[in-house]
């Protein structure tokens, strides 16, 4: 259908896809990005996406403002600006409306943001909501009639099994300091703060094997070597095809290139039940996963419905997935109703027990279209919209607990996961579970040695908590040298999260 389009739509139009500048969070990484002189983690996937959907006559100009400053010449040559963006960069998103505005640009909005809020920007032309598969064609038969909507919405969720490559060729790519792609969407489970089964469904749908080859060949011919993030709220949501026919094709195609790429992804904690699968996704590259953890809390678990992660030893699980070859990540939240004042030093104690290094806590918010939204809602405790950011300590809703107590348990926790002494207690905690198994052989690597320098120079000799950067590095030297980089890597990410926290030490 999408092809068809692009015959039907013969007249040249010049488009500009911006992506909204991010303001300094958790995963912004904006510190640590300087140790490897990198402007961004990640490209905007979903606009390159819409922008390989777009016909092929059409000129194309992608402007990331995370990675370079967005000019009024630009505005100006474009017939349309499109944006896509999410909560976190509203602020951004206001300023670029505000130019097209000026410079009477059309302008065509998507993405999280405008799905759910779509009636704050009367000054957006057109709106292409939920996801593109379906509501773009719309757009675009309109427009070739002459008579385009406002807003194309839908209530379906299309397969994306005829989903086009990513136009890569648009990225700035070496600005970057991971690639990513998409294997699925949608999540089995339905936990009541996630926005995910709102937006995508229940049901998992996937690419073809063929599809994610071939968006790998493509970022090996654009020269990318490095790692790639599937951006899949739940990697393992349908274990049956990504064990048993993806993984295998994509371990084929990375040992016939010599391992170009590493991979890290998103999945539920129950991955920790299959070894198997564990040992293949490391022998595949993958080197990582983020795993929502929440909280230690039985009640409040039963309470948001995690369902996958009741009854079950959780730090046993972190380390199963340690051991079998991958890092765990992991997010954990307070101020669930059933949290008690004890939460904060639990979380403590599980975080610094797991070796989870990269741990994301955060203050629970109530995104729109989710189940705690509306229930909330009818208790009459929705206060404001929530912000998108981890970090700003806002809620946006009327917590059980004092708020005070709240918050500054909340900064207790924070300030004690991230002060430099438990920092790199806990990366040699991750250092002594972690199991890497297959490695690949490792080759020069100018931007390691970049960051090894750097660190040396800010961490090493600059910063009051250097002692502990030379004690890891020594002893990771004589304990697990293999994973020396690791070591590195995390004292860098430290560096970062103690910026981003304000946290002196």
């Amino acid at each position: 259908m999408i092809k068809h389009l692009a015959i039907e739509i013969r007249t040249i139009m010049n488009v500009l896809l911006i992506y909204p500048q991010y303001p300094d969070s958790f995963w912004s990484y904006k510190y640590a990005l300087r140790f490897i002189s990198k402007k961004a983690a990640l490209p905007p996937l979903g606009l390159i996406t819409v922008s390989a959907m777009l016909p092929a006559t059409w000129q194309k100009k992608l402007i990331d403002m995370n990675v370079t400053s967005l000019l009024i010449k630009d505005i100006q040559w474009a017939d349309f600006v499109f944006i896509s963006a999410m909560y976190i960069q509203r602020d951004s998103v206001k300023k670029i409306i505000d130019e097209c505005v000026k410079q009477g640009t059309k302008m065509v909005a998507g993405g999280p943001l405008f799905t759910q809020d779509y009636l704050d920007y009367p000054q957006i032309d057109h709106f292409i909501l939920n996801e593109a598969e379906i509501t773009l064609p719309m757009f675009l038969n309109d427009l070739g009639e002459g008579k385009p909507q406002k807003v194309y919405k839908t209530k379906e969720f299309p397969q994306i099994s005829s989903t086009p490559v990513p136009d890569f060729h648009l990225l700035s790519i070496n600005k970057y300091a991971t690639m990513n792609l998409q294997i699925s969407r949608g999540c089995p489970f339905s936990c009541e703060f996630c926005e995910i089964t709102s937006l995508f469904g229940h049901k998992v749908r996937l690419k073809s094997t063929q599809q994610i080859l071939a968006e790998l060949e493509q970022l090996y011919a654009l020269n990318w070597r490095g790692a790639i993030f599937i951006v899949d709220d739940n990697f393992i949501g349908n274990k049956k095809v990504i064990k048993y026919e993806l993984l295998p094709a994509i371990r084929e195609w990375m040992k016939k290139r010599k391992y170009p790429f590493t991979f890290n992804t998103e999945a539920s904690i129950d991955l920790a039940d299959d070894e198997e699968l564990i040992r293949l996704m490391a022998d595949t590259g993958f080197n990582s996963v983020f795993i929502g953890i929440e909280t230690p809390e039985e009640n409040s678990l039963i309470e948001c419905n995690k369902v996958q992660n009741k009854n079950r030893d959780l730090i046993q699980s972190v380390k199963i997935i340690q051991q079998g070859g991958l890092q765990v990540s992991g997010g954990f939240i307070v101020g669930f109703d059933s949290d008690s004042p004890s939460v904060f030093q639990r979380q403590i104690d599980f975080i610094q027990q797991s070796g989870i290094v990269a741990a994301m806590v955060g203050l629970l918010n109530a995104p729109k279209s989710t189940r705690l939204y509306k229930r909330l809602e009818a208790e009459n405790r929705i206060t404001i919209d929530a912000t998108g950011n981890n970090t700003d300590l806002s809620m946006n809703f009327i917590p059980k607990m004092d708020v005070n107590e709240l918050v500054n348990g909340y900064k207790k926790v924070i300030q004690d996961i991230y002060a430099v002494k438990p920092y790199y207690k806990r990366i040699r905690q991750l250092l002594m579970n972690y199991n890497p198994g297959f490695k690949k052989p490792e080759k020069f690597n100018f931007n390691f040695l970049n960051a090894f320098f750097k660190s040396i120079l800010i961490i090493g000799l600059r910063h009051k908590g250097r002692s502990h950067y030379w004690k890891l590095l020594i002893w990771t030297l004589f304990r697990r040298p293999a994973l020396v980089t690791e070591a590195l890597t995390f004292s860098i990410y430290g560096y970062h999260y103690r910026k981003v926290f304000g946290i002196s030490g």
